[in-house]
């Protein structure tokens, strides 16, 4: 019934020369400073221009396909990015002529939200309306349904919280606070989405499941005015506030990304290390799911859930509907506000590149 099996990320900038056309994608034409964009190209200058969000993704697709083929499904698995290369337009023109004409399709957010997920699913009708205009065949696409409290999922994070944990000095890691982080979002686009809700159920779970009972859910990544209400507290302005009332060890767990892209890379390992080390707390950053083998049996898992559902009827198509961009955020572009690893970020593969 499925051909093949599309993996939709993000995208990032694979060398120095590669930012600002990166950044321009990403903005699709949004008016924004120019000095704005400048200060988010040298975060990624910082990291020699490259993101690792696409190595990583690729790790994943070779990983899926193994464990497709070691099931008894082996299925071609693709590549599409939003933002930069291989782009979503040119996979499905790829797939389209290799002869594929039926995908599932794996978006690499957990939590659902406009940015995180609907944006996306527009991204392909998008692509899919290009081949049509192309005279190319068209590729039906079937999502696989959420993740976000899969139980390999939460294993994964929480095993990395466990490894991060252990790098703490022996007599701190009791004391340790689990702090989960995740990309920020516009309060209006929060309510129309269980975005919220979703992270804190994960992060409960992956509390539990690492053993560790203080945890706390903070965003990080915001780009929009500073006049616009978007999800707090922010990581940095948390540390300050919990440092002033005894937070003296910490645990950070980016759970709503999936990749260790930029903006985990930035605004945690750079922004939120310097703020530890002003306070004087002792921190270590768990890593996100990354290529990690539990994570990919997790891709696995839905992959062929989604198989199995509809071996013997043939899935509804489903169309993206576009959402109302909101001023300052993820849709409307960033304006001002705490620079963050990428212009404007979303939630997921992380929300960033």
């Amino acid at each position: 019934m499925f051909d093949a099996v599309l993996i939709v990320s993000f995208g990032g900038p694979q060398g120095p020369d590669d930012i600002r056309p990166f950044l321009a994608n990403v903005l699709r034409g949004r008016r924004v400073a120019p000095e704005r964009v400048e200060m988010v190209a040298h975060h990624y200058e910082h990291f020699g221009g490259v993101s690792p969000i696409t190595a990583l993704t690729l790790q994943q697709a070779d990983g899926l396909r193994a464990r497709l083929a070691g099931s008894g499904h082996p299925l071609p698995v693709y590549v599409g990015m939003r933002n930069w290369h291989p782009l979503l337009p040119d996979t499905f023109r790829q797939m389209s002529r290799d002869g594929v004409r039926r995908v599932v399709a794996f978006i690499t957010a957990a939590q659902h939200s406009f940015s995180s997920c609907t944006q996306y699913k527009q991204n392909v009708t998008d692509a899919r309306a290009a081949l049509r205009e192309a005279g190319l065949p068209d590729v039906e696409v079937t999502y696989v349904d959420s993740w976000f409290d899969h139980p390999l999922f939460v294993q994964t994070n929480a095993a990395h919280v466990a490894a991060a944990r252990a790098t703490l000095a022996p007599e701190a890691r009791a004391g340790a606070r689990l702090i989960f982080t995740a990309h920020s979002i516009p309060t209006a686009m929060a309510s129309l989405s269980r975005y919220r809700e979703q992270l804190a159920q994960g992060a409960a779970l992956v509390a539990a499941e690492a053993g560790m009972t203080d945890w706390a859910l903070v965003y990080q990544s915001r780009s929009g005015r500073p006049e616009d209400p978007w999800l707090e507290p922010d990581i940095c302005d948390y540390l300050r506030a919990e440092h002033a009332t005894g937070l003296r060890t910490a645990v950070i767990c980016p759970l709503g990304f999936v990749c260790d892209h930029i903006e985990v890379l930035w605004d945690l390992d750079v922004e939120a290390a310097e703020v530890c080390r002003e306070l004087g707390i002792s921190v270590a950053r768990a890593e996100s799911c990354n290529a990690d083998a539990h994570f990919i049996d997790m891709m696995a898992d839905m992959v062929m859930r989604t198989i199995a559902r509809h071996r013997t009827r043939r899935p509804l198509p489903i169309t993206a509907i576009p959402q109302p961009a909101t001023a300052g955020g993820p849709s409307g572009g960033p304006a001002s506000g705490r620079p963050s690893g990428a212009l404007p970020g979303r939630p997921g593969g992380g929300p960033g590149a």
